[in-house]
């Protein structure tokens, strides 16, 4: 499934350090000189966010904040930050948060540096440069979004767009633990089942599946396997909260140059629809499409069953179902809900699911397996 030629992109820096957000100052004379930053940001994070905007200001910085960041944010939410960094003179943007934060951060340095309107960039490769330097910094692991080039918008009441191309990567990526210790157990588990997912559909893509996505991909999922469940235990422990944010950039990584696929496709209307928090929605319905995907993957499957210790000795379908089975027990096993009908999905909802997702054609070529509308029906159902 590899392909013979392929171009691999990623960030050009990132840095792993724990306290690191305090030390931006450090790394802003590189990129451009930037010295009127944008900080874009959430309510929920901005606390954590204050100790980074204290050291800059006493670094020389002249930083402006937006942190009216909201869960699958608008597009008014980015034109208020992108009028805000106008108003500032911004020289750079520096995005501090989960994905939606990351996303909005990028679509920011984006529009004001290349003058594009919104609405222009939806799409794969529909948006130009230039764009300001850009700085993410995560404060969750899952979304990878801080080494992706991709973002997502809410355009309605239960549609999205996806803008996509190598303008949104940044220039530079800092993993800082100290962000994420502490973070709720709940949240903890959601997203570090959303970076398993970006790895596993890497692996597992049709389309630009690679070594080096490979190589990425297993490792996150291996890092994560093994530390999200202390993580999410003991939620101070950050050696714990290090591995799963290494975890979930690498498998940022790997999806951004081997595409996801239909775990993703049949997860984004129930965040459209119900509001149901991104790495929640693919969770619940991780385990129908695995199995649904097994008769072309199984091989695969099998290659990562064996990578995280399942399945070892047993033929490619004993050790396809082990894997399958293991990822599928995860969930419940960190105490997220198991069922759609447990986040509000009824009977009759499912016709509206099904022909959401077959809108997702972006995602849908790059499963393994050919999915239909009748298929993403059944799917959906077999997970209420």
């Amino acid at each position: 499934m590899h392909t013979t030629s392929f171009e691999f992109r990623s960030v050009p820096r990132i840095v792993v350090a724990r306290g690191g957000a305090q030390r931006l100052a450090e790394w802003l004379p590189g990129l451009a000189g930037m010295r009127r930053p944008l900080l874009v940001t959430d309510p929920g994070v901005r606390a954590l966010a204050e100790p980074c905007c204290t050291a800059l200001s006493e670094a020389g910085v002249a930083l402006a904040v937006f942190d009216a960041v909201q869960p699958d944010p608008p597009p008014e939410v980015v034109e208020r930050a992108l009028a805000l960094a106008h108003e500032h003179r911004a020289d750079g943007v520096i995005g501090l948060g989960g994905g939606s934060s990351l996303d909005s951060a990028k679509l920011v340095a984006l529009l004001a540096g290349s003058r594009q309107e919104l609405p222009a960039t939806f799409g794969v490769n529909q948006a130009s440069g230039p764009r300001l330097p850009l700085v993410l910094v995560p404060t969750t692991a899952g979304t990878g979004s801080e080494v992706t080039p991709i973002a997502i918008v809410t355009t309605g009441a239960d549609t999205k767009q996806g803008i996509v191309s190598p303008w949104l990567l940044p220039d530079l990526a800092l993993l800082d633990a100290t962000l994420i210790r502490g973070l709720p157990p709940a949240v903890t588990a959601a997203t570090g089942i959303d970076a398993m997912v970006h790895a596993i559909e890497a692996y597992t893509s049709l389309r630009l599946k690679n070594p080096m996505s490979d190589a990425l991909a297993l490792q996150a999922l291996a890092l994560l396997d093994r530390w999200l469940p202390r993580a999410w235990a003991e939620g101070e422990d950050l050696e714990a909260r290090e591995q799963t944010l290494l975890g979930a950039c690498m498998a940022g990584m790997a999806f951004a140059n081997a595409p996801v696929a239909a775990v993703h496709a049949l997860a984004y209307p129930l965040g459209a629809r119900f509001h149901v928090p991104h790495g929640l929605s693919n969770a619940l319905v991780l385990g129908p499409v695995l199995r649904f995907n097994a008769p072309q993957a199984e091989l695969l499957y099998a290659e990562l069953g064996r990578h995280l210790g399942l399945g070892a000795g047993r033929d490619e379908t004993s050790a396809c179902t082990a894997f399958i089975e293991h990822m599928t027990a995860l969930s419940a096993r960190l105490g997220l809900p198991t069922r759609l009908r447990d986040v509000g999905v009824q009977a009759g909802d499912l016709d509206r699911l099904a022909d959401d997702a077959m809108l997702q054609t972006r995602l849908l070529i790059n499963n393994p397996r050919p999915l239909t509308r009748a298929d993403a029906r059944e799917l959906y159902a077999s997970a209420l």
